[in-house]
């Protein structure tokens, strides 16, 4: 019965699996949950900074950012949202898959791609493929905090202002519903001043009038902090989307191994049944013939 007892091995072992994916599981279910309501919760601040920046454009014509100016370097900067942790199914490796066919379009277009990474896998990937790691932030935990992002972001933002990038890319996976993610890749940089006015109107009640403002300290101060921090509501809620989509992609990928883990299970018992009454068969046959001899 050597057989039959690494039988018996395997099948404690698979089960032993089996439980820690179900626990797995059930605690992705309980972070999503959260995720999601911190992903949702975050909407209405970026849509209402993004409301003010479009009646601040139309107000101030004559002002242009340097976020919204067009600029003539090759460079361009990637900021990669990545998970820190394994065992969510595809959804690194998706993202990663679109970013390499951007990456060498940019090289190919005479350019270097400056990334900042935010997530352990893709940092790793970016120093895997030799790409140029200008910054960086890993181990975020299960809640964003936007003091964390800021220094690592504000690198390729100040690169852009000073014109030494031509454009900046958010790459992240968007959360659609708990069974699918969509990998995107955005345009960050240049801010476009009609897009923006497009997609507040797209939120909001159309109106006749126009909006105007009573300005401290002055118009193009005001004007230069909110869209800062308006880009910056647009990388935290990037972030907020890509955790949503973890905990979901985990949860899902972890269900799956579970059934799977009982089908091994289910089939090693069968093999196992099936070895132990060729065994049993085996000796009464043995103690038959030997009865007949005797």
């Amino acid at each position: 019965m050597a057989a039959g007892k690494e039988i018996r091995g395997k099948i404690k072992s698979v089960e032993n699996t089996k439980k820690i994916t179900k626990a797995m599981e059930m605690v992705s279910v309980s972070k999503m949950r959260k995720a999601q309501e911190r992903m949702r919760a975050a909407r209405p601040y970026a849509t209402k900074i993004r409301d003010i920046a479009a009646h601040l454009g139309e107000a101030n014509p004559e002002y242009t950012h340097a976020f919204m100016k067009t600029n003539e370097a090759k460079d361009v900067g990637f900021i990669v949202v990545t998970t820190d942790k394994g065992l969510c199914g595809g959804l690194n490796t998706n993202l990663l898959r679109l970013l390499t066919g951007k990456l060498r379009d940019v090289q190919t277009a005479g350019g270097t791609p400056l990334s900042v990474a935010i997530g352990g896998k893709g940092l790793g990937f970016l120093n895997r493929m030799n790409a140029k790691v200008v910054s960086h932030v890993t181990h975020l935990g299960d809640t964003p905090h936007l003091d964390k992002l800021i220094g690592p972001v504000k690198v390729l933002l100040d690169a852009y202002a000073e014109g030494k990038l031509g454009a900046v890319y958010l790459c992240y996976t968007r959360f659609i519903n708990t069974m699918k993610q969509e990998s995107v890749i955005e345009p960050l940089l240049p801010l476009s001043n009609a897009q923006i006015q497009e997609e507040s109107k797209a939120d909001a009640t159309k109106s006749t009038h126009s909006w105007d403002y009573i300005y401290e300290p002055d118009a193009q101060s005001v004007i230069d902090e909110l869209l800062v921090r308006y880009v910056e509501a647009l990388v935290y809620q990037a972030v907020a989307e890509n955790m949503a989509s973890e905990q979901s992609a985990r949860m899902v990928a972890m269900k799956s191994a579970t059934d799977n883990a009982g089908n091994v299970i289910a089939e090693l018992k069968l093999v196992y049944n099936k070895s132990r009454q060729a065994a049993i068969t085996k000796e009464l046959s043995e103690i038959v013939a030997g009865a007949a001899a005797v």
